[in-house]
């Protein structure tokens, strides 16, 4: 029994492993070739694997993108909460949450996602399906930067405002900027998208916050005042 056991794990194991790496070779094609333009076979052809085994773990190309969306999501939050982890001040989790949405082309541990968000947005107008994970997405974005709202409120880093309302407009604001960042828009780059969005935070949220020059954090953060 226990030996049965064991060869099930570890088939599992590696079943999950070769759906990653399915999931891993459909984020690079679809970032390259575009949604549209994305073939199940050439998803197949960059993990190296056949097509049928592809529509085995996943079914349809729309559930291929949702779930490849999906696992970008799930790397671009697991990093963030490694970051968070070891930063105390709210504020300073928050620049690093604008940061790492405005700027992902200065750090190889994040995926070069925004491209991969222009293609969900617009297959989410028509298929349910993709309209669905579009919504969860978008609330558990509003809910991470309500939840640091929420922590400075508590240590009085941030004024009494309403944690919600302000994780809609920053949310609002930066899905906003991404759209340029991902056209590279030669007059809103990401570093002006990054200034801009947390010098909305600091007046919104009232502390102080100044870019410094030639990095990418701001001046140290000062309590607000009341």
């Amino acid at each position: 029994m226990a030996n049965n056991e064991a060869v099930s794990g570890e088939m599992t194991i590696a079943a999950d492993l070769r759906r990653d790496h399915m999931l891993r070779a459909a984020l690079e094609v679809i970032a390259e070739r575009g949604f549209p333009e994305t073939r199940i076979a050439d998803v197949a052809k960059r993990a190296g694997t056949s097509p049928a085994l592809v529509i085995y773990y996943f079914k349809t190309k729309d559930s291929l993108l949702t779930e490849a969306m999906r696992y970008a999501e799930d790397s671009w939050y697991e990093l963030g909460a490694r970051r968070m982890a070891v930063i105390d001040s709210a504020a300073r989790r928050l620049e690093e949450i604008v940061a790492m949405t405005c700027l992902p082309q200065a750090d190889a541990e994040l995926p070069d996602s925004w491209s991969l968000w222009l293609d969900l947005w617009a297959q989410s107008v028509r298929h349910p399906e993709v309209s669905r994970v579009r919504q969860e997405f978008d609330a558990h974005w509003r809910d991470t930067i309500a939840t640091v709202v929420r922590d400075g409120q508590e240590t009085e880093e941030f004024n009494d405002i309403d944690p919600a309302d302000f994780s809609i407009a920053l949310s609002a604001l930066l899905d906003g900027f991404a759209i340029q960042i991902a056209l590279n828009d030669p007059v809103v780059d990401p570093m002006r998208a990054f200034q801009a969005s947390m010098r909305f935070a600091a007046q919104s949220l009232g502390f102080e916050w100044r870019p410094a020059k030639g990095k990418r954090s701001g001046a140290p953060v000062k309590k607000p005042k009341r």
